[in-house]
C-alpha cells in the first residue's frame, strides 16, 4: 500500500496486479486522475464517507470523461447511493461507472470489471438498471412542488418574542484540558457499527440474530483498544468555541465586532426551503433562528470547532509499518466516535455554563444522543446549511487552525478527519431540517448574496438543484 497523499475525498486506486494505493481522504481530482495515470491502474473507486464526497465524485466523474479516461469507476462508502451514482455520476462519464454496496462486494465486482468475457454483459445489465432508477427519479422529483423563492420567504419561520440569553462572554475561547476519559460517556455507538458496513442500532445490534455475533466480537475489541488510547494517551482532544453579536437579515445571518453592533463582521449565507408544506409549517431557514434586526432585540450566535485527531498520525504510522490494518481502521473510528462524542460534550458545557441559556437542563444520556435539549448545532455541508464553502467563514471568525491545529483543505474537509465544527443557535424552537432542493430563482439570489460566480455557486449546490 502507499499512501502518497491526505486530505481527499476517501479515494482507492485498483492496479494490474490488484495492489491497492490508498490516497487517504479528501484528495483534489487533479491528484486522483494524475496519480491514476502514473500508476496505470485499471480501475479507480471513490469512497464517500462525508458529504463533501458527493459532490466531488461528480467532478471526478466529468474530469474523466474531459480528460479520455475509459477506465471503470467504482462508488462506495457511507454517504453514497446507487440512486446517487445513477442520478449525478453515470450520465457524465461514458466509462463504466458501478456502485459498490459495500466492501465484501468490491472484489466480485472488480472481477467483473476487468473480465474480458463477463464485462460487457455486466455493464449492460447495469447500465439498464441505472436508467431505470434515473426514470423513476425523475418521476418523483417532477411530482415535488416548490415554492417560489419569494413565497417561501413570506413562509418563513416565526422567530416570536423569545428573550436571547447573554452569552458568558463574546469572542473566543480555546479549551484543551479536556480529558479523553471525560468524552467516553458522550460516544453514541451506532455509527461506530455503520463504519464497519454493519446495520442496526446499539446496543439491539449486539444481539442480533444475524450480526450480533460479530458486532459483539467488533464492540470488544473497540473497548479493548479504547482503554488503552485513553490510559495511555495517544490522543489530544482539543477546541475552540466563540460566541459573536447577530441579526437575522432575510436569509443571511449578520455577525457584528462586538456588543455595540457598529460594525459588521462577517455575512453568513444560508438556503431556505422551498417544498411546499402542509398548511400551518414554515420553509425554514437558519437565518429565522436569530433575531431579526426589526425586533431591536440583541441576539448571539456561536460557533464551534473540536478535534480528537491529535497524535494519531504517530500511531497510524506504527500499525502500518506492522501492516495492522484492523487495528488502523479501529483507532480512525474511534477517534471518530471521541470526536462527536466531544462536539457533544462541548454543546453541553455551552448549554449550561458559558452561554447558559439552558443552565438547569436535566436530561439523560439517551436524551442527549437523541438531541433532546434546546438549541441546535448544524454543520456546513450538513442538511440545513448544505454549502461547505461557509465553513471557512467558521474558520476565519474563530481562527480554528492556529487555535487548534485542525486545517481546512481545498475541498473544505477537516483534516485530522477526527473533527467536527459549526454554529450554535439557542432559540428554543430552532430545529434540524433538511433544505431539500432549490430551485434556480434561490441559486441566483444565493450567488449574488456571496458574490460568488453561478457556475461555482451550482457545483457547490449541484445535489440540491431542483429539476
Amino acid at each position: 500500500m502507499h499512501d502518497i497523499g491526505k486530505n481527499i475525498v476517501g479515494v482507492v486506486l485498483q492496479c494490474n496486479n490488484y495492489e491497492v494505493i490508498d490516497l487517504g481522504v479528501m484528495v483534489p481530482a487533479e491528484k486522483i486522475l494524475q496519480t491514476a495515470r502514473l500508476e496505470n491502474v485499471d480501475i479507480i473507486g471513490l469512497s464517500g464517507l462525508i458529504t463533501p464526497s458527493l459532490d466531488e465524485m461528480v467532478h471526478v466523474a466529468k474530469e474523466m470523461q474531459r480528460q479520455g479516461f475509459t477506465i471503470p469507476l467504482m462508488i462506495g462508502g457511507a454517504t453514497t447511493s446507487r440512486a446517487h451514482t445513477a442520478v449525478k455520476i453515470e450520465p457524465h462519464y461514458k466509462g463504466a461507472t458501478v456502485y459498490v454496496t459495500d466492501a465484501s462486494r468490491g472484489v466480485g465486482v472488480a472481477s467483473n470489471l476487468l473480465s474480458a468475457d463477463l464485462k460487457d454483459e455486466f455493464m449492460r445489465s447495469t447500465r439498464a438498471e441505472y436508467s431505470e432508477v434515473r426514470e423513476r427519479h425523475k418521476g418523483k422529483e417532477s411530482k415535488t412542488k416548490q415554492h417560489s423563492l419569494e413565497e417561501a420567504r413570506r413562509n418563513k419561520f416565526n422567530w416570536g418574542d423569545y428573550e436571547p440569553v447573554i452569552p458568558l462572554f463574546l469572542g473566543v475561547k480555546v479549551i484543551d484540558d479536556v480529558p479523553l476519559a471525560t468524552l467516553v460517556d458522550y460516544i453514541d455507538w451506532s455509527p461506530f457499527f455503520q463504519t464497519w458496513e454493519m446495520a442496526g442500532s446499539y446496543p439491539k445490534i449486539l444481539d442480533d440474530k444475524v450480526i450480533g455475533t460479530e458486532a459483539r466480537k467488533l464492540f470488544n475489541d473497540a473497548q479493548t483498544m479504547l482503554k488503552q488510547l485513553v490510559d495511555e494517551q495517544w490522543l489530544q482532544a482539543r477546541a475552540v468555541i466563540g460566541f459573536f453579536s447577530a441579526y437575522g437579515e432575510g436569509d443571511d445571518v449578520v455577525v457584528y465586532t462586538d456588543e455595540s453592533r457598529s460594525q459588521q463582521r462577517e455575512v453568513l449565507h444560508h438556503l431556505r426551503q422551498q417544498n411546499v408544506k402542509a398548511p400551518g409549517r414554515p420553509n425554514y431557514c437558519l437565518s429565522d433562528f436569530i433575531a431579526p434586526i426589526a425586533s431591536g432585540k440583541p441576539d448571539y450566535i456561536g460557533g464551534f470547532a473540536v478535534t480528537t485527531g491529535i497524535g494519531i498520525e504517530e500511531k497510524l504510522q506504527q500499525f502500518e509499518n506492522d501492516y495492522d490494518d484492523y487495528s488502523s481502521i479501529m483507532l480512525k473510528a474511534l477517534a471518530d466516535r471521541l470526536a462527536e462524542a466531544f462536539a457533544e460534550y462541548m454543546h453541553k458545557v455551552v448549554r449550561k455554563n458559558y452561554w447558559g441559556y439552558a443552565e438547569d437542563e436535566a436530561i439523560d444520556n439517551e436524551q442527549l444522543i437523541n438531541e433532546a435539549y434546546q438549541g441546535i448545532r448544524p454543520a456546513p455541508g450538513y442538511p440545513a446549511c448544505p454549502d461547505h464553502t461557509e465553513k471557512a467563514k467558521l474558520f476565519e471568525l474563530l481562527n480554528v487552525t492556529e487555535n487548534t491545529s485542525i486545517e481546512l483543505t481545498e475541498s473544505y474537509a477537516m483534516y485530522p478527519a477526527s473533527a467536527v465544527s459549526g454554529w450554535y443557535f439557542s432559540h428554543p424552537q430552532s430545529q434540524y431540517f433538511n433544505v431539500g432542493k432549490i430551485d434556480k430563482d434561490q441559486l441566483e439570489d444565493y450567488a449574488r448574496r456571496k458574490g460568488m460566480a453561478l457556475d461555482v455557486a451550482e457545483r457547490w449546490l449541484s445535489a440540491h438543484l431542483h429539476h
